[in-house]
């Protein structure tokens, strides 16, 4: 029998750990507060829309990279996979001047589901971890770029100005770029919490074995979840392009850093099972943020990379901590 103090305690763990971007949005909050106050040039609007643009990008590809999370794997070429798409749509760009941005985007989305779809295969055909394979092929298509390219850059000159205006025009008073994000997001939440598959895919890392039982063909569910991935940064790719008007043969390097980061952070267990599409948004937000931050602040860019693995360590601490303190909480909650 449980005293009320203790029950009081339970329930509270329970909403806390139903409504963790709360937590995160608040964290949000205290930071503007806090770099408000060292930089005056933070809380503007020019700023705040960099910072959408910073993280557009990231946004799109942390959600496919959430998708292969979720079913207990990750994948380390997401970085790579975007520096081969957007060079390879590049230098067909500025080839045939003539083709639209909408058309260079499906152009990179195809691109990145043959790679996304290699993957696949070597995961679940070849039975490789997906971090072994991903490990590899981030290798691989890392090199290709640099194959194809000839360690050149596509440089802005060579690319046409509507495409270059692409990323960042705004039809809808708001960046393309940021509406891409935002729409990419819908979807995947769409998908996520209210179609069979996105069920599925969150069956299969809660309990791979159980989901099989339940007639769940679990390699498939990983073969889809490595091609939305790729097809994300390949669309991703195209947009870093145009964002930053070339595409060079370094591009997106230590990237799947961020898009892991950005995942974790939002809440998304890195062992699999559980996730949702605003806590990686707010966890993208949180890291651009930061970004952003530590450039007005003045604070050398070494310190970047340190930050965001911080980050990382303290968001999977604190996620096993609140996972260990729900499941005694249920468990105190089903002996009373």
């Amino acid at each position: 029998m449980s005293l009320p103090g203790a029950r009081t305690r339970r329930d509270w763990l329970l909403v806390i750990a139903g409504v963790r971007e709360v937590g995160i949005l608040l964290f949000i909050v205290a930071l503007v507060v806090v770099v408000s106050l060292r930089s005056p040039y933070f809380l503007t609007l020019d700023n705040f829309r960099d910072i959408l643009l910073d993280i557009g990008v990231l946004v799109i590809v942390a959600i496919g990279q959430t998708m292969v999370i979720l079913t207990r794997g990750i994948d380390l070429s997401v970085g790579s996979g975007l520096a081969l798409s957007g060079m390879i749509v590049g230098m067909t760009i500025s080839a045939h001047w003539g083709i639209p941005p909408l058309v260079a985007l499906a152009m990179g989305i195809g691109v990145g589901i043959v790679l996304g779809a290699f993957n696949g295969l070597v995961v679940t055909k070849g039975n490789v971890p997906p971090i072994i394979a991903t490990l590899g092929t981030l290798s691989v298509y890392r090199g290709l770029v640099f194959a194809i390219s000839g360690g050149a850059w596509v440089d802005a000159h060579e690319l046409p100005e509507n495409f270059k205006a692409f990323a960042q025009a705004t039809p809808l008073l708001i960046p393309n770029l940021v509406l891409i994000a935002f729409l990419v997001a819908l979807i995947a939440y769409y998908f996520l919490n209210h179609t069979r598959l996105g069920r599925e895919i969150y069956a299969v890392g809660s309990n791979p074995l159980a989901a099989q039982v339940a007639g769940i063909h679990v390699r498939r569910v990983q073969m889809l979840v490595f091609v939305i991935s790729g097809a994300l940064y390949g669309m991703a790719g195209v947009l870093w392009v145009s964002r930053y008007a070339s595409a060079q043969s370094d591009s997106a390097m230590g990237f799947e850093l961020q898009t892991v980061a950005a995942a974790v952070v939002g809440g998304v267990n890195i062992f699999g099972g559980s996730g949702t599409v605003p806590g990686v948004l707010l966890g993208s937000l949180l890291l651009g943020i930061i970004i952003n931050a530590l450039n007005l602040v003045r604070i050398s860019p070494f310190w970047k990379l340190a930050v965001q693995g911080l980050v990382i360590l303290l968001a999977v601490v604190a996620d096993a901590l609140i996972s260990r303190r729900l499941v005694r909480a249920q468990a105190g909650g089903e002996t009373s």
